[in-house]
């Protein structure tokens, strides 16, 4: 049986379709895709389109799987090994890329927006962008690897140091992924999450009290956490802007001089780099961030309509498809 592709062909409709499968390009790797996360992200793609999407797409940034072929100039990867895919495409030469912040080069082409993702059995990606599994590491571990990596960026750029006091609005996946590496990092992490389910499984508060908190980060679409957020940030305290708002929310007010006089920082925080990728795989395979735990479905993929349906009501925490099982459902 061909398996199919998931494939948006506007917003608010997606399509089951066999797609052919291309050889790689000389500096390409075709990767046999094992697992794929979903996010709400991808929610967000399917249902209301997103800035950088290009139609018609097939939809996917966290790709785990094995290197089916590779293009005739590429060097340092061979068929069957394990990889994880780093979903962005960056040039290397502009300021951004020159500056280890490859996420914001100016002819960034990301996987699943841009170009093909892994929503499929089969996804070419440059060699450039694949990195090989820790040993032992299994793909349905590693994939959360690319979410994990938005964390270490949104961390990196609140600049967490050992022994901060680190406040996490929302305790999804993102949320718990940040208090994990927080921890890792050193830090004294504190989600805050209305939703009592999720509290619960990460030991959060429903408020945060008096508490005050040297790195704020919001890792939810709610601009009444950002307001939130801002009143419990420390003086010299750093606000993460990790989630993005929808357009008619997202100029909430803020005090300027709340910022002067207590020297306070707001910084933004967009996906994240390739270093970022190496990092949390090396973290997640020696154990200091645990993510089997967060798993709360596998599905096949042509049960999407289903994931879809968990991820927009929160019943779930992290959903992974699997290209290849056949549906079993009557």
């Amino acid at each position: 049986m061909t398996m199919p592709s998931v494939q948006v062909v506007e917003i608010g409709r997606y399509e089951f379709k066999p797609m052919p499968v291309q050889p790689p390009a000389e500096d390409e790797v075709l990767v046999r895709v094992a697992v794929t996360g979903l996010c709400r992200t991808d929610l967000k793609i399917i249902q209301m389109g997103h800035r950088d999407l290009v139609l018609p797409r097939v939809p996917g940034e966290e790709v785990v799987g094995t290197v089916e072929a590779v293009g005739r100039r590429v060097g340092g990867v061979a068929a069957g090994e394990q990889v994880y895919v780093y979903p962005g495409i960056w040039c290397g030469r502009c300021p951004a890329c020159q500056s280890g912040a490859e996420n914001l080069c100016h002819a960034m082409q990301i996987m699943g927006f841009h170009r093909d993702g892994g929503f499929g059995p089969y996804v070419r990606v440059p060699a450039q962008s694949v990195i090989p599994l820790p040993e032992g590491l299994a793909a349905e571990e590693a994939v959360l690897a690319e979410p994990l990596s938005c964390c270490l960026n949104a961390l990196e750029l609140g600049r967490l140091h050992p022994g901060a006091k680190l406040g996490i609005w929302g305790a999804g996946p993102a949320g718990t992924l940040l208090a994990r590496a927080g921890h890792a990092l050193g830090a004294e992490p504190v989600n805050i999450e209305p939703d009592r389910r999720r509290r619960d499984l990460i030991g959060g508060l429903e408020s945060a009290g008096t508490a005050c908190f040297d790195v704020a980060v919001v890792a939810v679409g709610n601009q009444s956490a950002y307001r939130e957020a801002l009143t419990h940030l420390a003086p010299r305290g750093r606000l993460v802007v990790f989630s993005g708002l929808p357009p008619q929310d997202d100029r909430p007010a803020v005090s300027f001089n709340q910022l002067h006089y207590q020297e306070q920082t707001l910084v933004g925080a967009y996906g994240c780099c390739l270093r970022h990728g190496r990092d949390a795989l090396a973290m997640i395979a020696e154990e200091r961030v645990p993510v089997t735990d967060m798993i709360s479905h596998r599905l096949p993929l042509l049960q999407l309509g289903k994931a879809l349906e968990l991820v927009a009501s929160r019943a779930g925490m992290k959903i992974l498809l699997d290209p290849w099982q056949e549906d079993s459902t009557p």
